[in-house]
């Protein structure tokens, strides 16, 4: 569980970032405790695997993104977050944690170190981390399922977090990258690809939450163009992270991707290029939320912060 307090949700409106991030981190911790089996429940080891890669870590970029997406809808959410942007936050993020442990495996990027612990098949083993990943996926979409609202809304938020994680999303994505290690991508390859691996699941998360918090359709189109701009700006600053940063500071692996040539943005372009490549689908991102008011705050922010991150 996140040591993060929560700020007093009715001051929230006029808030720095830095607070609004830390009560929304909260929110979600709290959300994911309890919506994981007990660490002590049949099958336990299992239960123990689930919770050690979902709970207390990492960045929880897609969760912020869906928290700040329900804003979109304005009716006190910047004050209170929405029911329905809980519901979002946790889908998304445990189909993100899923395929963290699955990525991991040794049949497939074989890493020992995640968000700044050992990965699951290490502290557990490989059978027991590939189940928790199945388990993970599985309890997105019961999230999703049991969410109290409408069911033609559920259904077209499960059909949204279906095709960011499908073959034509995430895992298709997954399938290119494994299958070009060694090659040399072209641009349009390289993003093909990132935007299926990393891009979609993000935008996913900005479109499901103004889409589930009930925003009007000039806000969820705005809230797409957005995220497909900074899902693919999101893998780039990955890729120069992977290049600059440190196992300490990144909390995995650095340079990995360069000892096992593996096309990045930093291998296709440079380093020069990357940054400024990164630096462009930002203005991208922000201008698409030009026609917004200031509903779209946090969303600016959080582009603000994902491009200009160091870790």
């Amino acid at each position: 569980m996140s040591e993060v307090a929560a700020a007093p949700l009715e001051k929230l409106a006029g808030a720095a970032f830095d607070e609004w991030v830390r009560s929304r981190l909260a929110l979600f911790e709290r959300a994911a405790e309890e919506a994981l089996p007990p660490a002590d429940r049949i099958p336990a080891r299992l239960h123990r695997a689930m919770r050690y890669a979902a709970l207390g870590g990492g960045k929880r970029v897609r969760p912020l993104l869906a928290f700040a997406a329900a804003e979109l809808a304005g009716g006190g959410e910047a004050e209170r977050p929405s029911l329905a942007a809980h519901g979002v936050a946790l889908a998304v993020e445990f189909v993100h944690v899923y395929s963290l442990i699955h990525d991991d495996l040794p049949c497939m990027d074989d890493d020992v170190l995640r968000r700044g612990k050992p990965t699951v098949h290490v502290a557990f083993d490989e059978a027991t981390a590939m189940l928790a990943g199945d388990a993970l996926q599985a309890e997105a979409f019961r999230v999703l399922a049991d969410m109290p609202l409408a069911a033609e809304l559920r259904m077209q938020l499960t059909s949204m977090l279906a095709h960011a994680a499908s073959t034509s999303g995430m895992c298709g994505g997954q399938a290119i990258d494994l299958a070009a290690v060694g090659r040399q991508l072209t641009i349009d390859e390289l993003e093909q690809m990132h935007r299926m691996k990393t891009g979609a699941l993000l935008a996913a998360a900005v479109r499901m939450g103004a889409v589930a918090a009930g925003a009007d359709a000039a806000a969820v189109a705005a809230a797409a163009a957005y995220g497909r701009a900074l899902g693919l700006a999101f893998q780039i600053v990955d890729d120069v992270l992977d290049v600059e940063g440190t196992a300490e500071s990144l909390g995995k692996t650095a340079g990995k991707d360069a000892r096992e040539n593996k096309p990045t943005y930093v291998s296709v372009l440079g380093l020069a290029a990357a940054k400024a490549r990164a630096a462009q689908l930002h203005r991208e991102a922000l201008a698409a939320l030009a026609p917004l008011d200031a509903r779209a705050r946090r969303l600016r922010e959080l582009a603000d912060y994902i491009v200009g991150r160091t870790s």
